[in-house]
């Protein structure tokens, strides 16, 4: 599948959102109970599977945070794939970093307990740190794994607001401990790169993945040979 759906890190813009929903040319499932992928999804998926994968996540973690965001991806699919072996099998995994030194990456994963969380978000009160969704997809066609960084820039966050934000709960199951569509908006001063990346999946570079996999394998039907 590799060969037929890489694409190139040049694109014109998607215009579908603003359209209907289009219908693929095989099932689909996402390895992923996450509410956020399934609502991003389905701007572009109209109907689809979900099964989330089970797998330990502490033992794919790479020194680099992009290389884990589509390791872990990768093994998600891989995961689910056999439980659906004619299906296009999607997965994702968002890994949140920040630069520590030149070329050297910290990642933060979701926080262990609210501790956990309120180190974190101090850490990103006042800087930069990237975002980075890994998506994998599994097909009977082969695999690939991609990932989306997006930039986002923190205002300072004081004591209080980071109480407050960890007292509500919502750090607990974000990578980095915050949710840029919640309570953690008001302190973001600007993103460089998709917003839908930062909240769960690229939507508008998964769109063309899947349309080249579908141009594909209309191509083969026509052009057995």
């Amino acid at each position: 599948m590799s060969d037929p759906i890489v694409t190139e890190r040049t694109r014109p813009a998607l215009k579908r959102q603003n359209g209907p929903v289009p219908e693929w040319p095989f099932p689909i499932v996402l390895a992923s109970a996450s509410p956020r992928r399934v609502q991003l999804l389905s701007r572009i998926v109209p109907e689809f599977a979900v099964d989330p994968a089970r797998l330990d996540e502490a033992a794919l973690v790479a020194r680099d945070p992009w290389q884990t965001a589509e390791n872990l991806s990768l093994a998600k699919a891989l995961e689910v794939q056999p439980r659906h072996p004619g299906a296009v099998v999607i997965a994702g995994d968002t890994v949140v970093a920040y630069e520590e030194r030149p070329g050297c990456y910290v990642q933060l994963a979701k926080p262990v307990d609210a501790e956990d969380a309120a180190r974190m978000l101090r850490t990103l009160s006042g800087r930069a740190h990237q975002v980075i969704t890994g998506v994998a997809l599994a097909t009977p066609w082969g695999r690939e794994a991609f990932s989306v960084t997006s930039t986002v820039w923190f205002r300072p966050v004081s004591e209080d607001e980071i109480r407050d934000y960890v007292r509500s709960g919502e750090p607990m199951d974000k990578a980095g401990a915050y949710a840029i569509q919640g309570g953690a908006s008001r302190w973001v001063e600007r993103v460089d790169g998709p917003v839908d990346n930062v909240i769960g999946l690229p939507v508008d570079e998964l769109h063309e993945r899947l349309q080249r996999l579908a141009d594909y394998l209309g191509s083969s039907s026509r052009n057995p040979d």
